[in-house]
């Protein structure tokens, strides 16, 4: 817990698995938030047993863990048993946020849904993550991050005529959902703070997605224009895309007339700025068949990054594309300290996201482990007033 952060002093109960929900309480937890992650007392969240380290998915710590839950505390508590249904409501008294991502009906009935929580703390803001909303026909079904791709159109307009449909690489989906829910969250902090109300929050990884895609969405909702399938290239301008060079593949994204004129002077080809097949943006985009050959066949005459070099020395946005490797050790990636080392016990130091937002005067930060399942479980309970005879009880009978 970063003492000097941005949500210093509000504390957060955190019932999310997997994605979107720890994701979401992350950012509040780099911020300064106390997150409370409250875990079933037989395995905790789903991600720990989940990642590529067989090794700390048995130790209950596996890298999809890892990689969303630090500056959280964690305790165990069998929300279906009386005693434990008993233990939340007194936490939730003195809770800012709740924050879960179960299906609609779970906290229903549970006999915890924000009509009881809010009726003992109408400070609370609670925060129900789910795939498509607490309302409407699909709001039970069953959803995960690939399912929301489909039903979003996401799909649908990745790849090319050879590869298609084609998901997106990482779970956009419940990323963004967790991001939307962070946000969401700090907006009703925001509003209580002027107010004094807290209130219920319904976050939808469907909707979420949607203003993602916006300038797609709004061709096609405003402009009647159907998506494309253009892979690599940008459907906003020529030349902008994926292009070969003479060690590989350079990124150019020439936007701006005058881009493209810099691009043209840069490769030698002048001549093409007065073509009548490429004078233009929209002539340029409708002829990018024919323009990409004459691009590609002088940018293989040197290795990617002397264009490079020589395109941003002109203004024109260019880059590498990189493997995962090289990105994530970058010296740009470095500079902003996107990354913090944190000591995990029984693990090592491991390189663990900052928060990417730079304050200025409450920067956010790693500053402990992900915690072990369980870990603060005893310190919770006594800082509500459980004697270790208690909390010895509570253990022996299955409710933490």
């Amino acid at each position: 817990m970063n003492d000097n952060g941005l949500c210093a002093g509000i504390r957060v109960l955190d019932l999310t698995n997997v994605l979107s929900g720890p994701f979401a309480t992350v950012h509040l937890a780099l911020l300064g938030a106390e997150v409370i992650k409250i875990e079933n007392p037989a395995g905790g969240d789903l991600a720990r047993k989940l990642g590529c380290v067989p090794e700390f998915n048995r130790k209950l710590m596996g890298t999809s863990f890892l990689a969303q839950n630090a500056n959280k505390k964690s305790m165990t508590l069998n929300l279906k048993a009386p005693e434990g249904k008993e233990i939340f409501l007194t936490l939730a008294k003195r809770a800012d946020v709740v924050v879960e991502n179960f299906r609609p009906d779970v906290m229903k009935r549970l006999g915890l849904g924000y009509d009881v929580l809010g009726a003992v703390n109408a400070r609370l803001i609670y925060c129900a993550i789910s795939g498509f909303g607490q309302t409407g026909t699909d709001a039970l079904k069953p959803a995960y991050d690939q399912i929301i791709q489909g039903l979003s159109g996401e799909m649908a307009i990745n790849g090319d005529e050879r590869l298609h449909p084609l998901r997106a690489g990482f779970p956009v989906c419940d990323t963004v959902g967790g991001l939307n829910a962070a946000f969401a969250v700090m907006a009703a902090l925001y509003h209580r703070e002027r107010t004094g109300e807290g209130q219920f929050i319904d976050v939808a990884l469907l909707d979420s997605i949607m203003p993602l895609m916006g300038w797609v969405v709004a061709n096609l909702m405003i402009g009647g224009q159907e998506p494309v399938l253009m892979g690599n290239d940008n459907f906003t301008a020529a030349p902008s895309g994926v292009f070969r060079t003479g060690d590989g593949f350079i990124n150019i994204a020439a936007n701006k007339q005058e881009q493209w004129e810099s691009v043209a002077d840069v490769l030698g080809l002048p001549e093409l700025k007065s073509d009548a097949r490429f004078r233009e943006r929209d002539d340029r985009k409708k002829n990018r068949k024919e323009l990409t050959p004459l691009l590609e066949e002088k940018l293989m005459r040197k290795e990617t990054s002397a264009w490079v070099d020589e395109l941003n020395d002109h203004d024109v946005p260019a880059g590498a594309i990189l493997t995962l490797e090289e990105a994530v050790h970058q010296a740009q990636v470095a500079h902003r300290n996107a990354f913090g080392s944190v000591t995990v016990p029984g693990i090592g130091d491991l390189p663990l996201f900052n928060l990417t937002a730079k304050f200025s005067k409450t920067p956010g930060r790693v500053t402990a482990p992900p915690p072990a399942l369980g870990e603060h479980t005893r310190e919770v309970l006594g800082g509500i007033g459980y004697t270790e005879a208690d909390i010895s009880r509570l253990k022996e009978a299955g409710v933490v």
